[in-house]
């Protein structure tokens, strides 16, 4: 190759370095400023190619999308004095380039260490001027909101950084005050396990002693009904026995004896003694009975 040839591409290569120093992109998915010598010239560029100075001009990009702090729990203390451990995050993105610039040099970690202040302050504010149970539930959207719009004004103004969101992961207590709670709800749930037993111990006596009750009125109602039974019975046996001695005496009085022998004899090992010539065995010494 001649001279010629080699000039030819040292004049490629010097054009090409030329535009890649001058030529630069930025895409949509970030911001960009273009500085000369350290100094802001251009604080917003679209997307797009663009074409700067070599050596006199840098350009600096930055993430413009929506980027999240995520910060580490914090002990606040409500309007009553109560402490509560607080894990929450913040979404935010760049809003004006130059104030972002001009407050972090363009480092995410600068705008997070200059945010998570200002997050804490906001949230300890919020938390201070309401109770436990606003805090947990009651106002905790109308807390979340209120923060973002306070904040957001702060920051947007000191660090060029849109506040879009501020949210709370979690609310716990502190170690110390949890033990005590857990202590306390301990208590109590024994103190209302107590109370059921004892309940139940005063429902079963009662019931046990509705039951005697009943038991007793039940056998009372059934040795009545059994004695009424009996007794009448017994006065239809009488009217029996007596209409038959007055239709025939002596049939009656056969019959009779022959209950007492029935009775009597029985059993094998008892004793009898009586006068064999006396009206107990009338009719075993003579048919007729007589």
């Amino acid at each position: 190759m001649g001279n010629k040839g080699m000039g030819v591409l040292a004049t490629i290569g010097v054009l090409v370095l030329l535009a890649f120093n001058t030529l630069y992109t930025v895409n949509e998915k970030e911001r960009a400023i273009l500085l000369k010598f350290g100094e802001i010239v251009d604080d917003d560029i679209p997307p797009g190619l663009h074409w700067k100075i070599p050596v006199l001009n840098e350009v600096r990009r930055f993430d413009a999308r929506v980027l999240t702090l995520d910060t580490s729990p914090q002990r606040y203390l409500t309007v009553e004095k109560k402490a509560v451990m607080v894990d929450s995050f913040v979404k935010w993105r760049i809003e004006k380039v130059r104030d972002y610039y001009t407050a972090t040099s363009g480092d995410e970690f600068i705008a997070a260490r200059l945010l998570m202040p200002r997050v804490d302050e906001g949230l300890r504010n919020q938390v201070g001027v309401r109770d436990m149970h606003e805090v947990v539930s009651g106002q905790r959207d109308q807390l979340m909101s209120d923060l973002t719009l306070s904040l957001n004004a702060i920051t947007r103004k000191e660090l060029g950084i849109e506040i879009l969101d501020i949210r709370v992961k979690r609310i716990d207590l502190p170690s110390e005050v949890s033990q005590a709670v857990f202590d306390r709800m301990n208590s109590e749930r024994e103190r209302e396990a107590r109370e059921h037993r004892s309940k139940g111990r005063e429902l079963a006596e009662g019931i046990q002693a509705d039951a005697d009750r009943q038991r007793r009125v039940l056998l009372a109602s059934a040795f009545r009904d059994a004695e009424r039974t009996r007794g009448e019975g017994d006065a239809e046996a009488a009217a029996i026995y007596a209409a038959a001695y007055t239709k025939d005496r002596e049939f009656y009085r056969f019959y009779r004896s022959l209950q007492a022998y029935k009775e009597v004899f029985n059993n094998q090992n008892d004793l009898l003694v009586v006068e064999p010539k006396g009206q107990f065995f009338d009719y075993l010494k003579n048919k007729d009975g007589r």
